[in-house]
């Protein structure tokens, strides 16, 4: 986002444009024309990067070399198509939530003037973060109730 203002920033000290001056002006955080200018940022590269990462063709060469398959999808262009389909619906949840969670504390913090500290990045570390201990934290008590069930097993076994 820092890169169009600072070129409408640039050209608008050596232009004295009434339209390059309200552009340079809309383009500050907070304004709608940042806003929809970031959130159309983060929509075109989660697909983006979603299409550079998946090659749905190629995973469903992978799936038909090594026997795999998908249920009730025929193996090879079907299942291609399949799972592109399954992708870009999915890329599509992804990318609207990603949008709302960076634009809503924007909106929040600029638009409505709630002093809300933590912004949409913020947010989404943070998620993240917390996701990530909550599913370690399960994998440690499923392994400790596992150990906990093998030490019972050897003590009936040697009863």
């Amino acid at each position: 986002m820092a890169v169009p203002l600072a070129i409408v920033q640039f050209s608008s000290k050596e232009s004295t444009s009434d339209v390059v001056n309200s552009l340079a002006v809309a383009l500050n955080p907070g304004n709608w024309l940042y806003l929809l200018t970031f959130a159309s940022l983060i929509f075109f590269f989660t697909f983006f990067y979603t299409g550079i990462q998946s090659n749905p063709t190629e995973t469903a060469d992978n799936l038909k070399k090594q026997g795999g398959f998908v249920a009730g999808i025929r193996p090879g262009k079907q299942t291609a198509e399949y799972l592109d389909y399954v992708i870009s619906r999915l890329t599509f949840v992804g990318a609207t939530y990603l949008t709302l969670l960076c634009v809503v504390p924007e909106v929040l913090i600029a638009q409505l003037g709630v002093p809300f500290v933590l912004g949409g990045t913020t947010l989404l570390i943070v998620v993240s973060v917390i996701m990530e201990t909550v599913s370690q934290i399960q994998s440690h008590l499923i392994a400790h109730r596992y150990e906990g069930l093998i030490k019972k097993a050897k003590l009936k076994g040697r009863l």
